[in-house]
């Protein structure tokens, strides 16, 4: 276990000179609003794994290998782990390889879970037994330290079966195209808070008319903050069924939170906060539902027209080992088919649009002879 200043430096010094390292993290969020990391894991080529305790050693060091353009970063389903990782380093990781991601491209599920990758790469079935181990205590056992290893040690073959596939299939572009969304700045910068109110729900949700919608969304974005400032839970600040409570009954002031089931240190702490957002949500715009009756003869045809081209998009996935929900996912189907033909390649730009695109949007014209492939399974002559 790395846990000194000079261990670490060590560690990260072979890590440079490596052409590729795995990373991986382990943390517990069951009380805190962002994830209280308990473990780093390492991995070097030739199956070589070290740990870094990072309740015993400050890790703004390992930034710098994150930042390192000349050495692959290679994790498996990458996105929370740099978050993770960015934010205990205050470094923007660079050089990613997702091998989730990368299989979606070379012949399996985009969603495939590192278990089952190293199991079809290595021939070897990881222990999972430890996923939902305390990784803050210590001492860690042995067998969880053996899990947090295994998460990295195979990690490496992985990405260069998965790297070989690629180029034997052409795909290296596409790979590099999907991994350039881990140095999106909008990955590592905090979701609009207004849009919090996406995460609430409670039973009687559906219950609140216009102007308490606009309340519960003002309400939602309140909690965010406070959550992040305090790093706890929504729920710990306020659990959905009382925000949805607060903005059926709108209170003015903290005397009226004194009428709702908040505790007297509820109000004390929160109570200020509260009114203030109630009065935000007061003075916004109400939010009306949108209203929708039957489905018309134009919005059938589109369904129509929706379930032919996810057949079109899983016919040639099927043909070319790609993953169709990778690919173009249903509700980017209904995009194009609404948008028309003409407006396939902005939907679906880059790798997607080679793959797919031109025919995609001939079949949206009505060219079927031509453009349906009996390789992709549809009958001769279609």
């Amino acid at each position: 276990m790395i846990d000194s200043p000079a261990a670490l430096a060590d560690l990260l010094a072979e890590a440079h000179a490596a052409r590729a390292v795995a990373l991986d993290t382990e943390f517990v969020w069951e009380r805190t609003f962002y994830p209280a990391l308990g473990l780093v894991q390492v991995g070097l080529p030739g199956g070589r794994v070290e740990l870094i305790d990072p309740l015993a050693v400050d890790l703004a060091p390992l930034g710098a290998l994150l930042a390192d353009d000349a050495v692959v970063k290679v994790l498996h389903d990458a996105t929370q782990d740099l978050q993770i990782l960015a934010r205990a380093t205050g470094a923007r990781p660079v050089n990613v390889f997702d091998t989730q991601r990368a299989a979606g491209l070379v012949g399996y599920s985009a969603t495939s879970s590192l278990q089952d990758l190293v199991d079809a790469v290595a021939g070897v079935r990881l222990d999972k037994g430890e996923t939902r181990s305390n990784w803050i205590a210590r001492p860690l056992s042995a067998s969880q330290q053996r899990y947090a290893e295994d998460d990295v040690r195979y990690l490496i073959q992985v990405y260069d079966a998965l790297a070989e596939s690629a180029e034997a299939r052409g795909r290296t572009p596409w790979v590099a195209e999907e991994m350039a969304r881990y140095a999106s700045d909008a990955l590592y910068t905090a979701p609009d808070v207004s849009d919090a109110v996406e995460r609430v729900k409670a039973r009687d949700l559906t219950r609140l008319n216009a102007r308490q919608r606009a309340v519960l969304r003002s309400l939602a974005s309140w909690r965010e903050v406070e959550a992040q400032a305090l790093d706890r839970t929504r729920r710990m600040v306020l659990p959905d069924e009382a925000l949805v409570d607060l903005a059926r009954r709108a209170p003015a002031s903290e005397d009226d939170l004194r009428r709702t089931p908040l505790t007297e240190r509820q109000i004390a702490r929160f109570g200020a906060g509260i009114v203030a957002a109630v009065a935000e949500g007061t003075a916004a715009p109400a939010e009306e539902r949108e209203r929708r009756g039957r489905p018309g003869p134009e919005e059938e045809r589109d369904a129509a027209r929706v379930l032919v081209a996810q057949a079109l998009v899983a016919g040639r996935c099927a043909r070319e080992g790609v993953d169709p929900a990778f690919v173009a996912p249903k509700a980017a189907l209904r995009d194009a088919v609404a948008a028309g033909p003409d407006a396939v390649r902005d939907l679906l730009p880059g790798w997607r649009g080679t793959f797919l695109g031109d025919d995609l949007a001939a079949l949206l014209r009505g060219d079927l002879a031509v453009r349906l492939d009996p390789a992709d399974g549809w009958p001769a002559g279609a």
